[in-house]
């Protein structure tokens, strides 16, 4: 008989110190609220300091508020001025999808911003400072997606918010590939992980409720309680590659054909998720943007 994964895998972690990105909602909620029970010391890394002073409040333990919006390099850089010491684990879960075709103050579109080279720069600045695992939230929304490398902001191609999504996500799986590649090669102790939450209902939170994205809201929530995973479900991802012995390197995504609502379990990717040479220009591409590099 197997016995599902269950959060109780993640027995007592008071001796670790762990950041998770976007943890004022949604699956980031659900991923530091379960670390925390677990005893950690929590770094949760927001944009709304009231509201993440509320969320630290609810979920107890040790557990502090650290101002970080990824889609403004400047507070990328500020953030590892803003705590001491290291940390265990880096868990960049925070991602949007955009209602409407936008840059950042650097100038990036949004969603590639925001869901890639904010995370790209942040673990770039903080490596040296992490003891044991990288783990970056992918979804399998990168399986339909392409990235343009001769217009990775889609200034001149045509913008439209579920496929800008699915790109930004395809980047952070190359990546993934990249960042695993270079740990690996420096001998680091440090491994990096990659995950996919499954269809979660909340991750549409911020796509504005006005105009032809109302109508799609209104389906996906309609349709949430059977079809999607509650964010403890989507949190889950993200905490099996704390508790079980898998390979760096790894993709945990969900145990169901289409990859949206069950248990985690180790999953595959697309090709283009898989190509090496893809993964070192897009890794070029996003050092020249974001000023940061790797340093092992």
């Amino acid at each position: 008989m197997t016995t599902r994964w269950s959060v109780s895998r993640l027995g007592n972690l008071n001796a670790k110190r762990i950041i998770v990105t976007g943890a004022t909602n949604g699956v980031g909620l659900a991923t530091a609220r379960a670390l925390a029970r677990a005893g950690a010391q929590m770094i949760l890394a927001v944009r709304n300091l009231e509201l993440g002073a509320q969320r630290a409040a609810e979920m107890g333990g040790d557990t502090s508020v650290v101002k970080l919006d990824l889609a403004d390099q400047a507070s990328v850089r500020a953030f590892p001025t803003l705590f001491d010491g290291d940390v265990d684990i880096l868990i960049n879960n925070a991602g949007t999808v955009a209602a409407n075709r936008t840059d950042t103050v650097d100038g990036f579109e949004t969603t590639l911003g925001t869901n890639f080279l904010g995370p790209f720069a942040l673990t770039n600045l903080l490596v040296g400072r992490v003891r044991s695992q990288i783990i970056n939230v992918g979804s399998d929304a990168h399986k339909t997606a392409t990235f343009a490398f001769d217009d990775p902001h889609l200034r001149t191609r045509k913008w439209s918010a579920f496929p800008a999504y699915g790109r930004s996500k395809l980047a952070v799986m190359l990546w993934g590939l990249e960042l695993d590649r270079r740990l690996r090669a420096a001998g680091s102790p440090v491994g990096s992980y990659l995950t996919h939450p499954g269809w979660v209902a909340s991750n549409l939170s911020n796509v504005s409720e006005t105009g032809a994205l109302a109508a799609v809201h209104t389906v996906v929530k309609a349709a949430a309680s059977v079809l999607a995973n509650d964010i403890d479900a989507g949190a889950a991802p993200t905490l099996y590659c704390i508790t079980e012995p898998i390979p760096p390197g790894s993709y945990v995504g969900i145990d169901s054909r289409l990859g949206l609502k069950g248990a985690p379990t180790l999953s595959g990717r697309s090709a283009a998720a898989c190509d090496f040479v893809d993964a070192l220009r897009l890794w070029e591409f996003a050092e020249r943007e974001t000023g940061t590099t790797l340093s092992l």
